[in-house]
């Protein structure tokens, strides 16, 4: 049986509908109830007829450091992927985001070998990779710099990434992959479905940095193709294309059929906007939306190179305007 962690979050939700398609006996992690919405709607984007389909996954409810409830999901499990994660780039969520993407990834990693799992899929974040000099392009042999100023959310899926490493000095066969942003439909109310919403509404501005980009189904088709595969104790970076935001989010207005934002958000705007955040946060306790980070982020101008991938799996990736436009059908309907 099939262990799926995330079950309830965009790369779980779709990746349990591809497994149970193809009459995989999966079992899913949820934390609330509520959350498994998530999942129903994810299923009802692919098919009107999901309810048979959905009724397929047995559903376990334990929390990353549960250890206790994670052990009795365990159970009669032979693989697993692991895509569960805290994401925020808040840097008072760090302790947070430390126990969930380290502690729980932790736990898992210590059950699979406990349980003698044939193998796991971790599913990390191109945010571990390290920078390089003079725009040069960024790939899986990019090291890590400690010293650069990490985000909070990279610090900690880092980390959780030499869990995972650690585990395969101890005889447990995995495979990492390393996404960019990744787009897919279904769940509308944050993440890259947000920005779907967010865009129906209008947006004004675009910033001047670069965003590697890649479809829900190329990540998922990727996964089941590296626990099918005899590759073992590798990872992979996953960008399909690296675009502008000025054309990411230009395409994002057309595939809703909004205004188009055709302002540049200079630098200087945005180290303005996110100290404001800082002080609206202070003030009344509400959750950031723009962190220093995230300001460095939209202003960054990276590249990311995924011939690894393409080359062990034969792989070609999805056009990115082909899933946008995709989605934002979707997310009219």
């Amino acid at each position: 049986m099939i262990l799926v962690t995330g079950g309830t979050g965009l790369v779980g939700a779709h990746l349990l509908y591809r497994l149970v398609l193809e009459n995989k006996n999966v079992k899913a992690i949820y934390r609330t109830e509520r959350k498994i919405e998530n999942t129903k709607n994810v299923f009802a984007t692919y098919t009107k007829d999901y309810i048979e389909l959905f009724n397929k996954i047995e559903w376990a409810q334990a929390d990353l450091i549960d250890v206790p409830a994670l052990s009795e999901a365990f159970n009669g499990i032979t693989h697993v992927y692991h895509c569960a994660a805290f994401v925020s780039f808040e840097p008072d969520k760090y302790q947070l985001l430390r126990k969930t993407n380290i502690e729980g990834t932790a736990n898992i990693v210590n059950l699979s070998i406990s349980n003698s799992i044939t193998k796991l899929c971790y599913v990390s974040s191109i945010a571990t990779l390290g920078n390089t000099l003079n725009n040069e392009i960024i790939s899986e042999e990019t090291n890590w710099n400690p010293e650069d100023d990490n985000s909070v959310y990279a610090i900690t899926k880092y980390g959780a990434e030499m869990e995972v490493w650690r585990g395969t000095q101890e005889g447990l066969n995995s495979v990492v992959v390393n996404p960019g942003v990744i787009l897919g439909a279904g769940i509308w109310h944050y993440g890259t479905g947000g920005l779907f919403k967010k865009a129906s509404k209008g947006l004004k501005y675009y910033t001047a940095g670069t965003v590697g980009l890649v479809a829900v189904e190329d990540v998922i088709s990727i996964m089941m193709k590296l626990m099918e595969s005899t590759i073992i104790n590798k990872r992979f970076v996953l960008v399909a294309e690296n675009w502008t935001y000025k054309d990411f989010l230009q395409a994002l207005a057309k595939s809703v059929n909004a205004k188009i934002p055709k302002k540049l958000a200079k630098s200087n705007l945005l180290s303005i906007g996110w100290r404001l955040d800082w002080l609206k946060h202070k003030l009344t306790g509400k959750r950031r939306q723009l962190t220093k980070h995230i300001a460095m982020s939209l202003t960054s101008e990276k590249q990311y190179n995924s011939e690894k991938i393409k080359t062990a799996l034969n792989y070609k990736f999805k056009a990115v305007n082909e899933t946008i436009d995709a989605i934002g059908k979707d997310y009219q309907k």
